[in-house]
């Protein structure tokens, strides 16, 4: 990772669907730097834009005109296999439905992301367990989703996210399914992981409270940066 370069940069980033008078922008030119290791919580209406730049920045989806540069490095010029390893090896996804498997076990859910890598099963297990154990989860290793409640979800999601060691937690409404205690407590592990480990972590939320966990807020409306 280079360290002169921003983590994320969006330089005049267009993105439309339809052609012609049917032409519907979702981002009419954005420009943004996100630096390595901030914690930037974005908001706005829905139809905003927000999650537009969010599946751009995740590589899920390409920019219709302009760069978006990971690192120094235009995403755009990168082919299929490019792009799923940078998926793979820099970015940690954090669902506001959790998106675990059912009918496996938190040490099985976490275990994921390292198989798709190909590392072995011991290793897999033991990169898994200390993630379930820096989510507080390490005694619950064993238990389905149905037996673990929703804020206990969300931290084997999380463990899952960061067993990989991210450069990037890309979370979407992380809290949405959460009641304020539960919320309060995920944002407190989420901050934990961007001060001492240094991720940088993206974050969507429509919850003002929870934006405060960050150290930076960006306000989307219609397809532009309304504030930062």
């Amino acid at each position: 990772m280079s360290k002169d370069k921003p983590l994320i940069e969006f330089r005049d980033v267009k993105k439309f669907y339809g052609e012609g008078d049917a032409t519907t922008y979702a981002l009419k030119g954005i420009d943004l730097v996100i630096e390595k290791g901030e914690f930037v919580a974005v908001m706005g209406p829905s139809g905003s834009g927000k999650s537009t730049m969010m599946n751009i920045v995740g590589s899920l989806d390409l920019p219709s005109g302009g760069s978006y540069l990971f690192d120094g490095v235009d995403v755009g010029s990168l082919d299929r296999d490019q792009l799923a390893r940078l998926r793979r090896h820099y970015l940690g996804f954090i669902f506001q439905g959790f998106n675990l498997l059912a009918k496996t076990t938190a040490l099985e859910n976490v275990e994921l992301p390292l198989i798709y890598r190909g590392i072995g099963a011991d290793e897999r297990k033991k990169l898994s367990l200390e993630a379930l154990d820096k989510v507080g989860l390490l005694k619950f290793a064993h238990h389905t989703p149905a037996q673990l409640s929703g804020g206990q979800q969300q931290r084997v999601a999380i463990a899952r996210s960061i067993v990989t060691n991210p450069k990037i937690l890309l979370a979407d409404e992380p809290t949405g399914n959460l009641d304020t205690p539960r919320s309060v407590e995920i944002m407190e592990l989420l901050q934990k992981f961007n001060k001492e480990q240094g991720i940088t972590i993206i974050m969507v939320t429509h919850e003002n409270d929870m934006a405060e966990f960050a150290s930076r807020i960006i306000h989307f409306k219609d397809g532009e940066i309304d504030a930062i």
